[in-house]
């Protein structure tokens, strides 16, 4: 255990959020999504939902703000214009971490997940629960 990190977050998640660049994305998917023939690389996140591993991730990962939305999420069937309470808890959460969420059609997100950095294959049961997030920037600390 450390101070300070969400326990949701395992070594190889951490090693995986360190290692991303700027502009990387990493999806984060539901139970359904077929991770393991999609990802370059997965990480397993058995056991754990998309909602618990998105509020985690935004404690520690920065959101990429330069080219907004720096967050995307699938939609009910596949259509933006769809909703489930699923996307409301996602569109919430994010919120809460003053970040927009912007939904997409499967059309789109299905080959974005494709080229993500990382797919995180969780136990999410909600349908049409995919997530993306794009990192952004530390900006440097600067000395008195």
């Amino acid at each position: 255990m450390l101070l300070g990190l969400p326990p949701v977050l395992g070594p190889e998640l951490l090693f995986t959020l360190r290692s991303m660049g700027h502009g990387d994305e990493i999806a984060l998917v539901d139970g359904n999504y077929p991770a393991q023939d999609h990802a370059r690389r997965l990480v397993r996140a058995d056991g754990h939902g998309v909602l618990a591993l998105l509020a985690a991730f935004l404690q520690v990962l920065p959101i990429d703000t330069d080219v907004p939305p720096g967050i995307f999420r699938a939609a009910l069937n596949n259509d933006p214009a769809q909703r489930g309470v699923i996307h409301d808890h996602i569109d919430a959460l994010c919120r809460e971490h003053g970040y927009k969420t912007q939904a997409i059609s499967g059309a789109d997100l299905y080959p974005r997940i494709r080229a993500a950095h990382t797919i995180v294959a969780t136990s999410e049961n909600a349908l049409f629960a995919n997530v993306i997030l794009r990192k952004g920037v530390v900006p440097p600390i600067r000395s008195a």
